[in-house]
């Protein structure tokens, strides 16, 4: 991180771009420098883990020095950094902390002109007091505290002046580099994910939108003992004011230095959250980023409720459920049953007609990923979410060529990201929960008949 991060950031569509665009080039050239070391005698596995980890190192850098589409592309992959050895992650981390801890802000003036064009002239009689300083920021605003005319603490998120063009440009320059910056990431399809964001970033700049999805996750918890979303307090097209929520940090700092019941405690009520809230609201929340989590301790000290924010990202479900297919296919899974699985999976559209599988194999490729629904309770761990995707993405492996076998349905794919995500806290967690029993009572199609 350079000294003066304000000086560092590239405000200009064409900076922001060459930036960008650098990344697969950079790749090239480590790419045509391990031919060389390979010749030289080194070996092909030792030069491929050299090239992809100086490679993410510039990628991860990159991002966290960028915001808009750049810092969110980040954030997207920061959630399965799990996945990955932490000496290949780890720059990216902390590079993405320290941006987020000294992300130049906006100048005050600029604050309240947003505030302005969305509140109107008399804003202040409506938002009494306004901390000058920001709260938090994120990839396309800001956040302040201040005060309601009601007396209530608030929490202001004012969205950046042009924010949504400098998102949709570097999503635009993401999707074209994407084939370039795939091999630092294997196991994830770069180009549909930067798809995905394209799809929903309209969504994610229309903060009346993202608060119509905070209201009604809101009311549906509001009695809940253990999960809390603010209320909406005001909404306009680039400022969204919410109640504020008091928290010690977000779910990265129970990551970092969590104690082991810390970690269980708001492990499982994530799981409990993200598979209880489509029943509740019809929505997924679809973004399960930590800084998203917020722990609230009970008055002891001790583990308390779990604060969820930002609903910028959600999957509108068209049943107002997860789809019972999901549940059916994990049930069939985790059976012994290879030949009753792969028929699942050809019901579902996962196995296209025509498309032959080895049913064993299939079933060695899924089985470890239903894991945690064959016991009572599991822990979700680095290693084992480590050996998930080594295993898949190893082609020394019978299982191997069977991922490219699989056909994922476009109505599943920001569940499956999310599913991911989820999985990608859980094992930064190192949390144990109760999963199995989780899905069986917010899953439908998972629980066995009577």
């Amino acid at each position: 991180m350079p000294e003066d991060p304000r000086k560092a950031i590239p405000r200009k569509a064409i900076a922001r771009g060459a930036r960008l665009a650098a990344l697969p080039l950079g790749y090239a050239g480590r790419s045509a420098l391990g031919v060389g070391k390979r010749l030289g005698g080194r070996s092909a596995e030792v030069v491929l883990t050299e090239i992809q980890q100086r490679t993410a190192e510039q990628l991860f850098r990159t991002l966290g020095e960028l915001k808009g589409g750049a810092m969110k592309f980040g954030q997207a992959l920061s959630v399965l950094e799990a996945a990955f050895p932490d000496e290949l992650v780890k720059p990216y981390r902390e590079q993405l902390v320290k941006l987020q801890d000294a992300a130049p802000p906006m100048p005050t003036q600029t604050v309240r002109e947003q505030i302005e064009s969305s509140m109107g002239p008399d804003w202040r009689t409506q938002l009494v007091w306004l901390d000058g300083g920001q709260a938090a920021a994120a990839s396309i605003g800001q956040v302040h505290r201040g005060r309601w005319h009601d007396g209530r603490d608030v929490a202001v998120k004012v969205q950046y002046p042009g924010a949504g063009q400098a998102l949709m440009s570097d999503l635009r320059q993401l999707a074209r580099v994407a084939k370039g910056l795939a091999p630092v990431f294997p196991g994830i399809d770069i180009k549909p994910l930067v798809a995905e964001l394209q799809a929903r970033a309209a969504d994610e700049l229309d903060y009346e939108l993202e608060a119509e999805a905070q209201a009604a996750f809101a009311d549906a918890f509001r009695d809940d003992p253990l999960v809390v979303v603010p209320d909406v307090v005001y909404a306009g097209q680039s400022v969204l004011v919410s109640e504020w929520m008091e928290s010690p940090g977000s779910l990265a700092t129970v990551i970092a230095d969590g104690t082991q019941e810390e970690r269980d405690h708001y492990g499982e009520l994530l799981a409990r959250f993200l598979f209880s809230g489509p029943a509740r609201t019809g929505m997924l929340h679809a973004d399960p980023h930590p800084g998203n989590f917020r722990p609230i301790p009970n008055a002891d000290g001790s583990p308390g409720k779990l604060g969820v924010l930002d609903f910028g990202a959600v999957a509108r479900l068209p049943d107002r459920q997860l789809p019972t297919s999901m549940g059916n296919l994990m049930r069939v899974a985790a059976l012994d049953d290879p030949d009753a699985l792969v028929e699942a999976l050809r019901g579902e559209g996962f196995i296209k007609s025509g498309i032959k599988v080895d049913p064993q194999l299939v079933f060695d490729y899924l089985s470890p990923f239903v894991d945690p629904t064959r016991v009572e309770r599991f822990r979700f761990t680095r290693e084992w979410m480590r050996t998930q995707f080594e295993r898949i993405n190893d082609p020394r492996q019978p299982s191997f060529a069977v991922a490219t076998r699989f056909n994922l349905p476009t109505s599943y794919l920001l569940i499956h990201r999310t599913w991911l995500g989820g999985i990608g806290l859980l094992s930064q967690l190192n949390a144990e929960a109760p999963f199995k029993a989780i899905l069986e009572e917010h899953l439908p199609g998972f629980a066995p008949s009577p």
